[in-house]
C-alpha cells in the first residue's frame, strides 16, 4: 500500500508541514538545570527532525517558575532562556522543510515546586502530592494570561514556526475546562463558555501579539476518565467554541494525575496488548470533526500502524496523526515507513520512559533492554 495521504502536505494556519506526521510534546526531562537548554536537548531533536517526522511539538515549556515540574524542564519564561531555545530551534530548521513548535505550559494543581505552592482555579486537593492548591483571584488569573502570551511572544522571537497551549492532562490550563476543578462562578467558570474564556483570552492576547500569520494551536482536554469530571460531550463543545475563536489547530487528549487515583488504568495507553486497543482518542476525534471550521485534527493516542494512519487521513477524519512513544523508541520510524518498511511502530506500549522520567531524561526501556541483552551476547560468544 502506498501511504500518499501520510506523506503529503498539508498546512496549519499559513504554515506548510511536509508530512502528516507530528511528534506529539513530549516532557523528556533533558535540559540543563533550571530549564536552559543545552546540547543534550539539540541532539534529541536533531535526531527527530533526522528522522523524517513533519513537524515536532516541543516538550512542556514552562510560561513561570511557579509553573514548573522538575528543574530540567525547559522554560521560556523570561528572556535568558530564548539564546538557547534559538539555537534548538536552528538544529531543527537544518533538516529540510522540518517544522517545530514550542508547547507552553503551567502545572497548575500539579505542581511540586519546593518554592511556590500549587495554584488552581479552585481549591480542590490533589490527591497524588496530598496538596490542595491555592484558588486564584481574578487578578491572578489574568497575570497568568499574560505570562502565556508574554511566552507564546518569545518563542515567536526563537524562530519558532507554532505555538500550542497545553491545556491537557490536569495541568493549569485543563484545570479551567474541568468542571472537577472549576467551581469558580466569576468569568472564568460555570458554563462551557465561561471554563473556555482563559483559552480564548490567551488566544487573542497571542494573535494581537503575534499577527494573523503565526499559527496558534491546543493540546485539549476532552475528557478526564473521572467521576464528576470532564465528559467527552463537554470536550466537543469546547471544541467547536475553540475552533470558532480561531485556533488553527487542535490535538484532542485525555486523562491525567487524578485519573491515576480514581482507577487503576488511569489512561488508555497503558499496557496496549492488541491492534483493538491502539487509536484510543479516535471515538474523540470522530465526535470533535464535525465541529470544527477552518481548523486541523491531529490525532494522537496508540498510532502504531502506518496503513491504520493513511486510512483516517484518507477518509479525512483527521488532518494529521501524532506520536510520542514510539519515536522514543525510534526515532527514524516516519522514514523507515516511508522507505517502504509498513511494519508498526517497535513500540509496545509498555510505558517505561514514562517511569524512566522520574529519575533522569526519558529513554525507552525496553529498546535499552534488548540492546543489554545483545551486548551480554557479543560478549558470551567473544568467551
Amino acid at each position: 500500500m502506498e501511504l500518499k495521504t501520510l506523506y503529503s502536505p498539508e498546512k496549519i494556519g499559513n504554515v506548510q508541514i511536509k508530512n502528516r506526521i507530528v511528534r506529539s510534546a513530549t516532557f523528556m526531562r533533558s535540559t540543563e538545570k533550571y530549564g536552559f537548554v543545552g546540547q543534550n536537548l539539540i541532539n534529541i531533536y536533531s535526531e527527530l527532525a533526522r528522522g523524517g517526522t513533519g513537524l515536532i511539538i516541543s516538550g512542556y515549556t514552562a510560561v513561570d517558575p511557579s509553573g514548573t515540574s522538575s528543574a530540567y524542564q525547559a522554560c521560556l519564561y523570561d528572556d535568558s532562556f530564548i539564546p538557547g531555545q534559538k539555537k534548538l530551534v536552528k538544529a531543527v530548521h537544518e533538516y529540510t522543510d522540518v517544522k517545530i513548535a514550542a508547547q507552553i505550559v503551567h502545572a497548575g494543581r500539579q505542581g511540586e515546586h519546593p518554592k511556590y505552592p500549587p495554584i488552581a482555579p479552585s481549591a480542590i486537593p490533589f490527591k497524588m502530592t496530598g496538596l490542595t492548591p491555592r484558588e486564584l483571584s481574578t487578578e491572578e488569573i489574568r497575570k497568568l494570561i499574560q505570562k502565556f502570551i508574554d511566552t507564546g511572544r518569545r518563542a515567536y522571537e526563537c524562530g519558532y514556526d507554532l505555538v500550542q497551549l497545553h491545556a491537557a492532562h490536569g495541568y493549569l490550563l485543563s484545570n479551567f475546562i474541568s468542571p472537577y476543578t472549576n467551581k469558580r462562578t466569576d468569568e472564568y467558570g460555570g458554563n462551557a463558555q465561561k471554563r473556555v474564556r482563559v483559552l480564548i483570552d490567551i488566544y487573542n492576547g497571542l494573535r494581537d501579539e503575534l499577527g494573523k500569520n503565526f499559527p496558534i494551536t491546543i493540546k485539549l482536554q476532552t475528557e478526564d476518565f473521572i467521576p464528576n469530571g470532564l465528559r467527552l460531550e463537554d470536550g466537543a463543545e469546547h471544541a467547536k467554541i475553540l475552533s470558532e475563536v480561531g485556533y488553527d489547530a487542535i490535538e484532542p487528549s485525555g486523562g491525567g494525575g487524578d485519573a491515576q487515583t480514581f482507577t487503576k488504568k488511569p489512561y488508555p495507553s497503558l499496557n496496549i496488548k492488541s491492534s483493538k486497543e491502539e487509536n484510543y482518542f479516535l471515538p474523540h476525534v470522530k465526535k470533535i470533526r464535525p465541529y470544527l471550521k477552518n481548523c486541523k485534527l491531529i490525532l494522537m493516542g496508540g498510532i502504531k500502524n502506518p496503513i491504520f494512519a493513511e486510512k483516517v487521513l484518507q477518509d479525512k477524519i483527521v488532518d494529521f496523526i501524532s506520536m510520542c512513544r514510539p519515536l522514543i523508541y525510534e526515532p527514524n520510524l516516519p522514514n523507515r515507513w516511508k522507505s517502504g518498511d509498513l511494519s508498526p511502530a517497535k513500540c509496545i506500549s509498555c510505558n517505561g520512559c514514562f517511569m524512566s522520567m522520574r529519575i533522569g531524561p526519558v529513554y525507552c526501556v525496553t529498546k535499552k533492554r534488548l540492546e543489554d541483552t545483545r551486548e551480554k551476547r557479543k560478549v558470551i560468544n567473544k568467551k
